[in-house]
């Protein structure tokens, strides 16, 4: 299913074949947590406009509305967004640690109350399972309990020796939900996922255990949730040799550009973060120059596209006054257009990241970028 082409140091250009289609990596999954983008992306826009390989939605919200089972009903989440290629889809484990109230952790899983209408729910591996084979993602992520940071050591050992038991029940859920005649997708494939707060030790431990399952590919979770940047970067180093170099290696929710120029460096495939969506939404833009707010008082008058290096469809069409004034107008196409610069931005920086792999130039590339793209404009 992955395909190792190339590596510069710990850098790797790869290739992830998919029922759905096959993935270049290393590469950028585009947050569409409820089936759509923030903003008024649509599945079309992604395919057509942004260059967009792996749309990413999310298990918890789409249960809660407008519930996996109309989806499954309505044939899937492909046929429901109108996405044809690749969909990942987060095990929602961290949503019920991050939003539910009045949660209540036990072996069999979570009981919480829904953040929208405080109603009561269960969610454990089989759920999460049952769920995501509803929705049919191509890959499916195991169900695990996302630690907060910092975490005492003695619970942070005890909970991923529950995550590692939740993930042999999520592969044997998922091998059952195959099988079965009405399932959306049959090659549904599992992702485990990688915890152990920030504590090098108990992560290479658990990473040891649950590659002997020989999962389609592994995650790293946990990170980015609050700790030093520094702290990702060392705990990424100390799990990275432990992982299957045969499989795709996921960070979960990262990040900023810089941040994944960095993964990459350590060896990372995959990456996905609600940044550039939820940055462009207030106005704040990703460039080769650096980041820019828009609603800065300069650009009142500013007839230069967001970035004239860019060939997104919003660079080719506006200017930074036009886009300023939609903000200050409060016009939801403002959103629209930044949001889809952002994206574009992100998939560029991908294919230009996969494009110095190729001619093996990614430490020139790194050199370059990881401290430019950091400045605020």
């Amino acid at each position: 299913m992955f395909k190792l082409l190339k590596q510069e140091g710990k850098a790797r250009r790869g290739e992830f074949i998919t029922v759905h289609g096959t993935v270049q990596t290393p590469v950028f999954m585009n947050v569409a947590t409820a089936g759509a983008i923030r903003g008024g992306i649509s599945a079309y826009d992604l395919k057509d406009d942004l260059c967009c390989q792996i749309m990413l939605s999310n298990t918890y919200h789409l249960h809660i509305n407008p519930g996996d089972d109309v989806i499954k009903e309505l044939g899937g989440l492909h046929k429901f967004t109108g996405w044809k290629g690749p969909i990942l889809t987060d095990s929602g484990g961290f949503q019920v640690f991050s939003l539910a109230k009045l949660r209540q952790i036990n072996e069999d899983g979570v009981h919480f109350n829904a953040h929208t209408n405080g109603r009561h729910i269960f969610m454990g591996p089989e759920e999460s399972m049952r769920i995501q084979s509803n929705l049919g993602s191509t890959i499916a992520m195991a169900f695990d309990e996302c630690i907060e940071n910092p975490a005492e050591y003695e619970y942070t050992k005890n909970s991923i020796a529950r995550t590692t038991r939740w993930l042999y029940r999520c592969k044997a859920e998922l091998e059952k939900l195959n099988q079965l005649e009405d399932t959306v997708n049959r090659d549904q494939m599992l992702f485990g996922i990688n915890q152990g707060s920030t504590y090098p030790d108990l992560r290479i431990e658990h990473m040891k255990q649950i590659s002997e399952l020989d999962l389609p590919g592994y995650a790293i979770g946990g990170l980015a949730v609050g700790e030093e940047t520094e702290c990702m970067y060392s705990t990424i180093e100390a799990v990275e040799p432990y992982m299957p170099k045969d499989k795709p290696r996921y960070l979960m929710g990262v990040g900023t550009p810089w941040n994944i120029i960095e993964g990459v460096y350590r060896g990372v495939d995959f990456f996905d973060c609600v940044m550039p969506s939820r940055n462009a939404r207030h106005g704040y833009i990703f460039t080769w120059n650096g980041t820019m707010n828009i609603l800065n008082n300069k650009y009142e008058r500013d007839d230069l596209p967001i970035d004239p290096e860019c060939h997104c469809p919003t660079c080719q069409k506006y200017s930074r006054a036009y886009i300023r004034h939609l903000f200050k107008a409060k016009e939801m196409l403002a959103m629209r257009l930044a949001v889809e610069h952002n994206l574009y931005f992100y998939n560029d920086l991908m294919q230009k990241i996969r494009d110095a792999l190729d001619c093996g130039r990614y430490e020139e590339f790194y050199q370059k970028y990881r401290l430019s793209l950091m400045k605020r404009i």
